[in-house]
């Protein structure tokens, strides 16, 4: 489990390295963890190797999202000032991603000519 745990953190610092000596515009683990599943495409007994830290992340996710929630109860009062932008983003954002699925969809299913329904 440490050695699993050693490695994915490895992972998450070459990804941190990689976006301060490229001036990547994305986060560090991000970039560490895309870093990862090459590694694990490409060298699949890595996945194994992988495999127990990631099971015991999963088993806990839901204790992940308890430093989100301190920060939103943390920004309550931004919330109040700014609650309906917030709302009208997260709406139009939500019909817009929604939209563009049903539309990629269609356009897809013209381009390999499938009339499954």
């Amino acid at each position: 489990m440490i050695f699993s745990v050693t490695l994915i953190l490895l992972f998450q610092l070459a990804g941190v390295v990689l976006v301060q000596l490229l001036h990547l515009p994305v986060p560090g683990p991000v970039a560490g963890m895309a870093l990862l599943l090459i590694a694990m495409l490409t060298a699949p007994a890595l996945y194994e190797k992988v495999r127990p830290a990631g099971q015991g992340i999963l088993q806990h996710l839901s204790l992940l999202f308890v430093p989100a929630g301190v920060g939103v109860v943390g920004h309550i009062g931004t919330l109040g000032d700014q609650g309906w932008g917030i709302a009208v983003a997260l709406i139009g954002s939500t019909v817009l991603a929604l939209l563009a699925g049903v539309f990629a969809f269609l356009a897809l299913a013209k381009l390999t000519g499938s009339t499954d329904d």
